[in-house]
């Protein structure tokens, strides 16, 4: 009786054994070969992050994700200052004050949270269309605060939005040719080569890549 349990016991821990090996293989080596392979194979951009490049091959970052265009941060300001001469993204205080504010730089993701009617973040919205009046008015070229698109003062649900609308690239032409001592229509032609369209025709609205606008403007200017 004892040597039939012991055997019928040595059985079942082999079959489990067995099983152990066969499936650790298949799931935890045969399958993430196979999805690697066809991903790389097929969608190796996406796969790899989507990464987007200079013209010296070097990687700035990921069309997925938004990144920020500030001045170094100068003593007694709690945040730094926009550098005027890049394309600037949608405002990136996707957690509020209460929370860590995303400030793209992925520590979290997230939205304000707040009402339309929430006092706080209508004062944020209307700092927000000033300050957006402001940088982007030359001395050529005056911003209305009717000119300036919701994307320009608020940020997305996520925080980390990586596009702009087409309003809001055009809306910052003259001040970076400006500031870049360029042709406002060079800058806006560049806007319309990195402007994407609706998917398919019909799904989403236009949008700009602000990461890849940049890069292209970089590559413009170091020319």
């Amino acid at each position: 009786m004892t040597n039939n349990t012991v055997s019928s016991t040595a059985r079942v821990l082999a079959a489990g054994l067995r099983a152990l090996l066969v499936l650790t293989l298949v799931c935890g080596v045969i399958y993430p070969l196979a999805v690697t392979g066809v991903a790389q194979a097929l969608f190796d951009d996406k796969a790899n992050g989507s990464e987007i490049k200079d013209k010296e091959g070097q990687v700035v970052g990921s069309s997925l994700i938004g990144q920020r265009y500030d001045l170094p941060l100068k003593e007694g300001e709690e945040s730094p200052a926009p550098d005027l001469k890049w394309f600037q993204p949608r405002p990136s205080n996707g957690l509020g004050t209460n929370s860590v504010n995303t400030q793209y730089s992925l520590i979290l993701s997230g939205a304000t949270n707040r009402s339309g009617d929430n006092e706080e973040l209508i004062q944020w919205v209307k700092d927000a269309k000033a300050a957006v009046v402001k940088d982007n008015s030359t001395s050529t070229y005056k911003v209305r605060p009717a000119d300036v698109p919701a994307d320009a003062v608020t940020s997305s649900g996520s925080g980390l939005d990586p596009d702009i609308s087409p309003a809001y690239a055009k809306l910052q032409v003259h001040r970076v040719a400006e500031k870049n001592g360029l042709d406002a229509k060079e800058v806006e032609d560049l806007v319309a080569d990195h402007t994407t369209g609706r998917l398919l025709g019909f799904m989403g609205e236009p949008r700009v890549n602000v990461l890849e606008l940049n890069t292209a403007l970089r590559d413009l200017t170091q020319g």
